[in-house]
């Protein structure tokens, strides 16, 4: 988790993850959509590229200008960014709810749910802790 969070943990780099999936690759749009501060947000759109999670690709040549694309690792954060705002819709709106509501392709609000890939029973808080096994130093 720790590693996860060195890369993702940060607002503006969660924040960029999202637009992205909105649609939204360009730095002035993110700019203008998030608020961040420039540096701030180029510092963190370098640190996503090389951690493999935007693919940057050049989209004008005077002045030099950058898209960015999710990889394979950065679609793998949907699920993440989906339970986030899940999450916050939950428990931090207002009292006029949410500030979007996000429908799937069959047209009911998006929603998440943990489930075991294996069983696919749901996942919810054990009663004691998870077993888990560390895997041998290479």
């Amino acid at each position: 988790m720790a590693r996860s969070l060195e890369v993702v943990g940060e607002k503006w780099a969660l924040l960029a993850v999202r637009e992205v999936f909105l649609g939204n690759r360009r730095f002035d749009e993110m700019v203008r959509r998030i608020g961040a501060p420039r540096d701030t947000l180029a510092a963190r759109l370098r640190t996503l590229v090389e951690a493999g999670i935007f693919e940057r690709r050049q989209y004008s040549d005077h002045p030099a200008r950058f898209e960015y694309f999710l990889t394979d690792a950065g679609k793998d954060l949907y699920p993440v960014i989906v339970t986030l705002r899940q999450w916050g819709d939950r428990h931090l709106s207002e009292q006029d709810g949410p500030p979007a509501v996000f429908k799937h392709t069959c047209g009911h609000p998006l929603m998440t749910r943990l489930v075991c890939e294996s069983c696919g029973e749901p996942a919810s808080l054990p009663s004691r802790p998870p077993t888990f096994t560390r895997q041998p130093a290479s």
